[in-house]
């Protein structure tokens, strides 16, 4: 090697050309060669001591402690003691040396690097590694520079990552808890001191706000007049170096907090200093100073000190995150529950100079959230730990919440705060729920904070009262299928929900007279409708109107989803109690339904088109889905009618046809149609009234869908209005015996309905499709498009129902589908019409198998088979993209259902299924790194070998009373072994869903068929299913699947213990390269015979933790080393 002052030169010039803008790539990666074959040179690292003492280059600074990370972590073990000793006693001087003048990232990473030799060497050659910190904390001048290797120690010992044997994980853990009164002691007294020593200073407070708090609402709380003494202290102000040393202990213990225990070393004195620091975030005299003294310096004082504030609150936050509450801790915890609900107090009081909302915008956003944080903690983890206290007033707490809630000055911190009522609404509910006797006393306690919550959840959804943030909302753009108007109002609805399930009659009172107020003006607007040439105008003009219309319009809108929202409290048990309630709710929405439908307000003109049109056709459309979500209610409401036989009833549910009929048109705006559509379906499914068919307005739509010259509607809206008028003709009518249910005639009316539907399709030749033409008329493609797409949906939504309706559904469709089965092999060569017509056919042969009988079910089968030669199959896959995979799914789900089918009926099939699977599917698709396909061929050999165990396995209930246990005769054997061969492989491929899916139904085969017991499985297969498992948590390639691998090992290894202890171990520990005899007997050692299930899978990842260790440590040493 060259001088080390001429290698320190030519180190900082290739690094100073690495940087630089104009070096090349390439350039770049000869240079990065060069660096990493120095660094790989034994005693490279005698060369950066001297360039880390001798440069100031950032970038040689940085190159020369990756050089030293590298041999600490990976190359240790090869190096001499000697040098070993030189370099922990160089690199701490260095520290020493420099630390005031180095930049911080340099002096940061110099940090852990000593820290890293501590992880290997502490205390056993490294004896004084904690001590020389715990020195530096204590001595002034080095007192940051030691809290930032305490908080370095904690990341890097207490959970360190994996390149350390499990046993000195172990020992690091317990030589760190050893330390951690000593450290707590150490930290506590450090903020105390930099506390106590400007609080003198502070003696004679300026006149702030924080004076004269002491006799409020929750002085209760704090038990003695000294802590409220403690806490009413004027807020010291800190210099830069106080704020440095405090920041730095406040990060310290955050970190130590996340994974110390809760111990009696979390002093009470403790406790009050981290609270003393929370209230930096909350100290907004702090920042108002800050800001008037107006120098640059003050204003990052005022920053840094918010900044201490929410590192406090991080620490709170660490132990309220731990569910696991010693008794002798709990009391601590109340004592930090009154403290930080003191802070919420200060937080939340109201002054006649500030508002609490303006309070709120001027602390820093993070504090905010770390204050709802705790909030939320406190709610979801410890509140019905605290509520049983005498001396904590929950109620006082939830008023606090309460003005918290309500003055966030952000959308999000709303939110937040909203989903902690919702874990308080659910906590209530649990508790009402689990002790019903102290239902009442629970409601009357809670009675006055929820009936607040409700009416002040409702106000805040409402334009009229809340207009200036609700514009903020965006209500366009789409996050998760939502816009965020969408999701304020969902969320808010939800709160609504949870107090309406608690005060059913409050909830009621508060929101109908609100809704009823929207709707008059929305009934008032008839008169102001003119006729004008063009149609009809709504003559509200001035801009002030036209805008109080539309927050009214808006306001109505969410309120009619807040009614809809609230209709599963009026069914059930309950209903006969809230029936007069829930009649006006229905009596109300059908009203107004049919009002916007009669005077057509969808299509009236308006001054403003741009807003107040949508809002006319949001509000119309909301109505309709409003009355939806009552349609359990209203087929309650048909049973108990059809004892009494009520008119009102048939009267509600005509006015609602006359009210969806006009809808149903092209002429209609989508959202206002598909609304209409959903309601004529729930009340087609849901409600079924008996007279539904003879409804005229009914009778119309049937014309109109049957009308082959009428305009076709959208898709999605022809779909639905078919399903519904399916159902009115194919549902038993409930409540009435079989024999009254007409079957014949609603059988005819199905016929015709279906027939009319399938006009156009029925008409299709397959000959007129000539096979040699690949790409048939687009025409022919949109009819098999629209015709399949309603047949598919009215077999999907009859599937669940009585065999009657089945029946008489297939005989309605039985020619459409011979038609299909006669099309299929002309579209063979068409992705997207196979993909539709094999989409049909799964949805029939889950549905109506029964119906279709056998013959014609095994021709179709067969037809498939066919069709789907190898090639076919190839060309789907590997060429038509993924329309072209989606048919092959299809194919495969169609096959998954007819493996399931109990009995002997499809059994003939089960050969040439599996050869299909496993010798033209399989290799198509086995090689290939794409997901695509291999799901649902797993699952279709899953199914067949669940549902027809039989067939690869015969035993007889003779046989096995003769011998105590199944001896079972194996037939099909190849087959079994291939498919058992697949799921071997899929376990070797890199898809994570594939992997956690087969590795399910191969534990499920074991559970319900005891698969791993049978003699092929275990003689020959067992061992090699538990080497791959172990290969691959060697490998890490699938580490989020840990668990289930290591119960999956264990379920397999538990068949044969004694095999695997014995014989499959040691085999494996021999078979591993990149370890030495020696290591492996000791990792063999630490494999305990355990044989229960936790101690098994802990030995299990410890003897995979160790290997890699062991492996990572033989690669470190330098060629040629002699291991004894």
């Amino acid at each position: 090697m060259a001088s080390e002052e001429a290698s320190l030169r030519a180190l900082e010039s290739l690094m100073t050309e690495f940087f630089h803008d104009c070096t090349t790539n390439e350039r770049k990666r000869e240079i990065e060669e060069l660096l990493n074959n120095f660094a790989q040179q034994i005693g490279a690292w005698r060369f950066c001591l001297y360039f880390l003492s001798s440069t100031r280059n950032d970038y040689v600074m940085m190159y020369s402690l990756t050089v030293f990370e590298n041999l600490i972590n990976k190359m240790w073990l090869g190096v001499p003691s000697q040098d070993k000793m030189e370099i922990r006693s160089c690199l701490p001087k260095l520290l020493l040396a420099h630390h005031k003048t180095l930049p911080y990232f340099i002096r940061n990473k110099l940090c852990k690097v000593i820290v890293d030799i501590g992880r290997q060497d502490w205390p056993m050659f490294y004896h004084d590694f904690f001590t020389n910190i715990l020195q530096l904390i204590q001595s002034p001048v080095t007192t940051p520079l030691g809290l930032i290797m305490l908080k370095t120690t904690s990341e890097e010992l207490a959970c360190p990552r994996e390149d350390l044997s499990v046993a000195r994980k172990e020992e690091l853990r317990k030589l760190l808890l050893d330390q951690v009164q000593t450290v707590l002691g150490l930290l506590t007294g450090i903020l105390e001191t930099v506390w106590d020593k400007h609080s003198v200073t502070a003696a004679t407070p300026p006149p702030s706000p924080t004076s004269g708090e002491s006799g409020d609402l929750l002085s209760n709380l704090l038990q003695s007049p000294s802590s409220a003494k403690l806490l009413n202290q004027p807020i010291p102000i800190l210099d830069v170096e106080s704020e440095y040393i405090c920041s730095l202990a406040l990060e310290c213990l955050a970190h130590l907090f996340s994974w110390i225990p809760l111990s009696a070393s979390i002093t009470p004195s403790l406790l009050t200093t981290i609270f003393h620091f929370a209230r930096f975030g909350c100290d907004i005299r702090a920042r108002k100073m800050a800001s008037v003294n107006g120098s640059s310096q003050n204003c990052v004082l005022g920053q840094e000190r918010g900044r201490l504030g929410v590192l406090a609150m991080s620490c709170i936050n660490e132990l309220m995150s731990k569910n696991c509450v010693p008794v002798e801790f709990e009391e601590y915890l109340l004592r930090m529950f009154q403290q930080t609900f003191y802070l919420l107090q200060k937080i939340t009081k109201e002054n006649n100079a500030h508002t609490v909302k303006r309070r709120l915008e001027e602390l820093d956003e993070s504090y905010i959230e770390k204050f709802t944080d705790f909030l939320r903690l406190f709610v979801s983890v410890h509140l019905r730990r605290i509520e049983s206290y005498s001396q904590f007033p929950v109620v006082e707490f939830l008023t606090l919440l309460f003005k918290y809630t309500f003055h966030q000055p952000t959308h999000e911190g709303y939110f937040s705060c909203l989903d902690i009522w919702t874990l308080f609404l659910d906590y209530l509910t649990s508790k009402i729920k689990s002790r019903l006797g102290d239902k009442e006393a629970v409601l009357n306690r809670y009675e006055d904070a929820l009936v607040l919550l409700l009416t002040e959840v409702l106000n805040r959804i409402q334009f009229r009262y809340n207009q200036a943030q609700l514009e903020e909302l965006d209500d366009e753009t789409l996050d998760d299928d939502q816009t965020e108007w969408q999701r304020y109002l969902r969320q808010s609805l939800e709160v609504v929900a949870k107090v309406m399930e608690l005060l059913p009659t409050h909830a009621f009172s508060t929101l109908f007279p609100v809704l009823q107020d929207n709707l008059e003006v929305y009934l008032g607007l008839q008169q102001f409708i003119v006729t004008s040439g063009s149609g009809h105008r709504l003559n509200i003009t001035a801009e002030n109107d036209c805008r109080r219309l539309h927050c009214s319009l808006r306001d109505l809108s969410s309120l009619l989803q807040a009614v809809g929202r609230l209709a599963e409290y009026f069914i059930g048990d309950v209903f006969a109690a809230r029936f007069s309630d829930a009649l006006t709710v229905v009596e109300r929405l059908v009203k107004i339904t049919l009002y916007g439908s009669q005077i057509k307000l969808y299509n009236i003109e308006t001054a403003v088109p741009s807003v107040l049109k949508p809002d006319l056709i949001d509000v119309h459309a909301q109505s309709l889905a409003a009355l939806q979500a009552y349609s359990h209610w209203l087929a309650q409401y048909c049973s108990e009618a059809h004892r009494q036989n009520t008119q009102q009833f048939v009267s509600l549910i005509s006015t609602t046809m006359d009210a969806i009929t006009p809808l149903i048109s092209t002429k209609v705006q989508d959202k206002l149609l598909l609304s209409a559509c959903h309601l004529l379906v729930s009340l087609a499914t849901t409600v079924r009234p008996v007279f539904l068919i003879g409804i005229p307005a009914v009778q119309k739509v049937f014309n109109r869908i049957t009308d082959a010259s009428a305009q076709r509607l959208v898709d999605k809206a022809q779909v639905l209005v078919c399903r519904a008028l399916s159902n009115i003709l194919l549902l038993p009518w409930p409540n009435l015996p079989e024999n009254e249910q007409q079957w014949p005639v609603r059988s005819i009316n199905h016929a015709n309905l279906i027939s009319a539907l399938s006009r156009d399709y029925r008409s299709l030749k397959p000959n007129a499709i000539a096979p040699q033409r690949k790409v048939p008329l687009d025409g022919t493609k949109v009819i098999i498009h629209q015709t399949l797409s309603v047949l598919e949906d009215i077999v999907e939504n009859i599937s669940g129902e009585s065999t009657k309706s089945r029946q008489i559904c297939y005989q309605s469709l039985q020619e459409s589908v011979q038609v299909s089965l006669a099309l299929f092999p002309a579209f063979i060569h068409q992705p997207d019409v196979t993909d539709e017509m094999l989409s049909f056919f799964l949805t029939l042969f889950r549905g109506l198998r029964v119906q279709m009988g056998v013959p014609f079910t095994g021709q179709i089968i067969q037809t498939f088979l066919n069709m789907f030669t190898r090639e076919q199959l190839a060309e789907s896959i590997l060429h038509e993209g993924s329309t072209g995979c989606r048919v092959v799914e299809k194919f495969l789900k169609i096959l998954q259902v007819v493996v399931q089918e109990p009995g002997q009926v499809f059994k003939p099939f089960l050969p040439s299924i599996i050869a299909l699977c496993m010798e033209q599917v399989y290799p198509i698709i086995a090689e290939r790194p794409s997901p695509d396909v291999k799901a649902e061929l797993f699952e279709l050999l899953f199914r067949t070998l669940h549902h027809n165990w039989r067939y690869f396995f015969k035993s007889t209930v003779l046989a096995s009373v003769q011998r105590g246990i199944a001896e079972e005769q194996m037939e099909n054997e190849p087959q079994f072994s291939a498919i058992m061969q697949a799921f071997g492989q899929s376990f070797l491929q890199p898809d994570i869903h594939l992997f956690k899916q087969n590795l399910f139904y191969l534990e499920t085969l074991n559970t319900k068929q005891k698969l791993y017991h049978k003699k092929i499985f275990r003689t020959t297969m067992l061992f090699q299913f538990v080497n791959v498992l172990l290969q691959v948590l060697v490998h890490k390639s699938h580490d989020l699947l840990q668990e289930e691998i290591g119960i999956a090992i264990y379920n397999m290894a538990s068949v044969d213990f004694d095999g695997f202890f014995a014989a499959f171990l040691p085999e494996f520990l021999t078979s591993c390269d990149g370890v030495d005899a020696n290591q492996k007997s000791v990792l063999g050692r630490n494999f305990k015979m355990d044989r229960d299930l936790p101690s098994f899978t802990q030995n299990v990842h410890r003897l995979v933790n160790d290997l890699r260790y062991y492996r990572l440590c033989n690669d470190s040493l330098p060629p040629g080393t002699v291991k004894l």
